[in-house]
């Protein structure tokens, strides 16, 4: 299990599917703030709260001159259910071997009831432009998520 990234160093690389199965690098993205958030699971509440939190802040990240990106362990057939269902219109990454929530920390050990196992912690990695690592969110609580991003977004400008 591995520590998160933390601000300051550089965002560790990925090369991704998304849901219609395009290929997605970090590297696409130099010149542009990422919002990368990992979540644990398509279509279920709070993963839902905070995929449509985001795809409503949508103009305001773009105004910010940032993408958004969401990573879960779901596949893509799962995602493109998510994506379709509600109409969200930023990718969603499968990271199905869950290697690079790995590198960036979020995969974690959770306890749930006494039982241990190992899962997503909900997590959010702001990547500057430059493709360092200028803010992290640890245990994000969904509601008003979107907001902390905005406000951190704006202050990297």
């Amino acid at each position: 299990m591995s520590d998160f990234v933390e601000p300051g160093q550089k965002a560790p690389a990925f090369n991704l599917a998304t849901a219609d199965g395009t290929k997605v690098k970090l590297s696409d993205f130099l010149g542009k703030a990422v919002v990368l958030y990992f979540y644990p699971k398509d279509d279920t509440p709070g993963c839902t709260r905070e995929a449509c939190a985001f795809r409503d802040a949508q103009a305001d990240i773009k105004k910010a001159g940032a993408v958004v990106l969401g990573v879960s362990p779901d596949d893509a057939a799962s995602h493109t259910k998510f994506r379709d269902k509600f109409k969200l219109n930023f990718p969603l990454l499968a990271d199905t071997d869950h290697k690079i929530a790995e590198k960036y920390g979020a995969w974690r050990e959770k306890n749930m009831y006494g039982k241990k196992s190992m899962g997503i912690q909900r997590s959010t990695f702001l990547i500057d432009p430059a493709g360092k690592v200028a803010r992290v969110w640890k245990r994000v609580s969904v509601d008003g998520h979107d907001q902390q991003v905005l406000a951190a977004l704006n202050e990297l400008e």
